[in-house]
């Protein structure tokens, strides 16, 4: 098995505002033989997501909150090294819900091979992975995005904000991408093809959604919330479509979430907001799958990863998401 001792990260304390390092256990435990039906992964990556912070609060969500003490939940992907599944045999390559540790004893639940040539292991956390089903359902399903819509994404040199750009860039959609800094939005133009990418950092974004959606917006895809989720309200089209899918500008709030005073634009539009969760669609990750390694493999969806090395430095390259430092998807090496 040649795997001895497993380090976790575990939850500490629940946050206030920004995780901080004492929020953090990092425990050593021996790694356990497989029993009978499981397999023991030696996880390789490790996947950060902006909705990591809304699982360490306590209170009703979409998944029971992570427990004091328990394994920080996350996205991992890994190589089985023993097992007594046939199912995952030695060698196999795996993702699933894992957590932040460096080995798993997994009884397949929840659990899918990957085939690593086809894309990288890393891409199967990224656009083949939750991300890339949360963009394609949130954009087409949710959303609703056909040829000829306007449709703009905030958080969009992000993990999933690039991949909904692109996957509407295919759709015949016009996209506008909101980002934060010049070299984001420089990448979103010349490197991903969106139409138009506003700076939210330098520009005047009520403004700029002006000149760049003359029309109004039909879809807004919402990562970040706040005041950029206001201005875009103001600025829909007759009919548009607001996706809910993340709120980042809020999530380590202390003094309670800012929600939109622009409500009103979606009855004077006849426009609908909906929150989408990427769990709703499992049963259909599969299409999106097929659709989605049909466009990689063809050149017209690119995938990025900002892979950070080092297991210590969990805390602190968390954090990267909330200060605005990644561009792509934001994975952990764990090796």
């Amino acid at each position: 098995m040649n795997a001895t001792s497993n380090r976790q990260f575990r939850l500490a304390a629940r946050p206030v505002g920004l995780p901080r390092a004492s929020d953090w256990s990092l425990v050593e435990e021996p790694v356990r033989e497989p029993g009978e039906g499981e397999f023991l992964v030696r996880i390789e990556y490790v996947s950060l997501d902006p909705a990591m912070r809304g699982w360490m609060n306590e209170g009703k969500s979409y998944v029971p909150p992570v427990a004091i003490g328990e394994v920080m939940r996350a996205y991992s992907a890994g190589e089985v090294i023993a097992s007594n599944n046939p199912r995952f045999p030695v060698g196999s390559r795996v993702a699933g819900v894992f957590g932040v540790q460096q080995y798993v004893v997994s009884d397949g639940k929840g659990a899918r091979l990957v085939d690593t040539s086809l894309a990288p292991l890393p891409t199967y956390l990224s656009v083949l992975g939750m991300t890339g089903m949360t963009a394609y359902f949130g954009l087409l399903e949710v959303g609703a995005a056909k040829q000829g819509d306007t449709v703009v994404v905030s958080g969009a040199a992000g993990a999933v904000g690039m991949v909904v750009g692109q996957v509407a860039r295919i759709k015949g959609c016009r996209v506008v991408g909101i980002a934060g800094g010049a070299d984001k939005c420089r990448y979103l133009v010349d490197e991903l093809g969106f139409d138009a990418a506003i700076d939210y950092k330098r520009e005047d974004v009520r403004a700029a959604l002006r000149q760049h959606c003359p029309k109004g917006i039909d879809v807004y895809f919402d990562n970040v919330g706040g005041e950029i989720l206001d201005i875009a309200l103001g600025q829909l089209a007759m009919h548009a479509r607001v996706v809910i899918c993340g709120a980042i500008s809020q999530y380590n709030t202390t003094e309670g979430v800012k929600g939109p005073a622009n409500y009103l634009s979606l009855l004077v539009n006849r426009a609908r907001m909906q929150g989408m969760v990427v769990f709703d669609y499992a049963s259909r990750y599969g299409e999106a799958a097929q659709d989605m390694a049909g466009w990689l493999a063809d050149g017209r969806l690119k995938s990025r990863e900002d892979i950070v090395e080092g297991f210590d430095t969990f805390p602190d390259t968390l954090l990267r998401l909330f200060r605005g430092e990644n561009t792509g998807k934001l994975l952990l090496k764990v090796g």
